[in-house]
C-alpha cells in the first residue's frame, strides 16, 4: 500500500509539472513545442540510411546467424593458419630475419577502408577532412580545411583539427587485435606534404584500463612543394601522452601491442591542407641501439 502511494505521488508532481509552461522543454524535449535553438549535429561516420523498405533484400535471422558463424569461422582459421605457418604465408624464420616490411600501401579503392577519418565535426567544429586516391591511384592523399572556430555552445574552449586513423585489426567475434613490430625499431614513411606539422600517433594495448588514454607522439615536420620526402622515425623518439598532455614518467614503446597508427593536424592555422602518403613501412636499423630518447623516471620529479 506504501508503494502505491509513493507512486500516485510522484504521479501527481509529474502531471502538475508538465502544466507549467516552463518546464515543458525540460521533461518533454522531443516534442513539438521544445526549443528550437538546441544545438546539433550530426556525427560524421553515422550516415542516414534512405533506403526504402521494399529495396532492401530480406534476410532472417537464421541466415545473420549462420553468416556471421561462416565469417568468424574464417577469421579464426586464419589467425590459427598465421600463428602456425606465420602470417601471411611467411615461414617464422623468413619473418625473423626479414630487414623491412611494408605496412600499408595506397594502390586500390579497398586500400582506404582500412583507414578511418575524423574532425572536430563531432564536437561541433567546421573543420572538414577527406581522404582519396592520389593521381595514378598509386598514393593516398588526405586533404580539407582547417577552421578553429570554436562551437558556440558554451562547453568547448577550443577546435580546429582533422586526423587520419588506421583502424584497429578485428579478429574472430570481434576480438580486438594487436600488430607486432617487436622486430623492427624504426618507422619508415614516404609523404609529400605542405609545410605543416603533423603529429604522428601509435596507439598500443595496454593491460590496464586507465592507460586506455596513452599514446605515443612524435611531431612531423613537413617540407612543402613538389618533392617527396622520406622519414625514417626509431621508435625511441615518441614520447608518451595522456589525453593529450605529456607524461613526467616516460615509457618505452610497446612495439609487440601496436592498435593503431594516425596522423593528426591541429597547428590552429585556418586554412586549406593536404598531406600525400606513398607508402607506411618498418624497418630494422642495426645501428640504433638507443632504447627511449627521454628519462625514465622511476618516481615523478619535483
Amino acid at each position: 500500500m506504501a508503494f502505491i502511494n509513493k507512486l500516485a505521488h510522484k504521479l501527481n508532481f509529474r502531471f502538475a509539472y508538465q502544466q507549467t509552461k516552463a518546464f515543458r522543454p525540460v521533461l518533454y524535449p522531443f516534442q513539438h513545442h521544445c526549443i528550437p535553438n538546441v544545438r546539433s549535429y550530426k556525427m560524421p561516420s553515422s550516415s542516414l540510411d534512405n533506403t526504402a523498405l521494399q529495396e532492401k533484400p530480406k534476410v532472417s535471422f537464421k541466415e545473420k546467424v549462420v553468416n556471421s558463424w561462416k565469417n568468424n569461422a574464417k577469421l579464426l582459421l586464419k589467425e590459427i593458419g598465421d600463428h602456425l605457418f606465420g602470417k601471411d604465408g611467411k615461414p617464422v624464420e623468413v619473418k625473423l630475419l626479414e630487414q623491412t616490411t611494408v605496412l600499408w600501401e595506397f594502390r586500390e579503392p579497398e586500400d582506404l577502408q582500412n583507414w578511418l577519418v575524423t574532425s572536430d565535426v563531432e564536437i561541433g567544429g567546421k573543420s572538414e577532412a577527406f581522404l582519396k586516391l592520389g593521381p595514378n591511384n598509386q598514393t593516398a592523399f588526405f586533404y580539407g580545411v582547417l577552421n578553429t572556430e570554436v562551437p558556440r555552445d558554451g562547453e568547448k574552449v577550443s577546435s580546429g583539427y582533422c586526423a587520419l586513423k588506421s583502424r584497429s585489426p578485428k579478429g574472430a567475434f570481434g576480438r580486438q587485435l594487436s600488430s607486432d613490430w617487436s622486430d623492427f625499431n624504426t618507422l619508415h614513411l614516404r609523404i609529400r606534404g605542405d609545410g605543416r606539422p603533423w603529429m604522428l600517433n601509435i596507439q598500443s594495448d595496454t593491460y590496464f584500463t586507465h592507460h586506455q588514454y596513452d599514446l605515443y607522439h612524435y611531431f612531423l615536420f613537413t617540407r612543402g612543394g613538389p618533392y617527396w620526402q622520406d622519414v625514417k622515425i626509431p621508435f625511441s623518439k615518441f614520447f608518451m601522452a595522456n589525453k593529450g598532455k605529456i607524461q613526467d614518467q616516460q615509457y618505452e614503446i610497446i612495439p609487440d601491442k601496436v592498435v593503431s597508427l594516425g596522423f593528426t593536424l591541429a597547428d590552429m592555422v585556418d586554412g586549406p591542407f593536404q598531406l600525400e602518403i606513398d607508402f607506411i613501412a618498418l624497418c630494422k636499423d642495426l645501428a640504433h641501439k638507443e632504447k627511449c630518447a627521454y628519462e625514465l623516471y622511476k618516481n615523478t620529479p619535483m
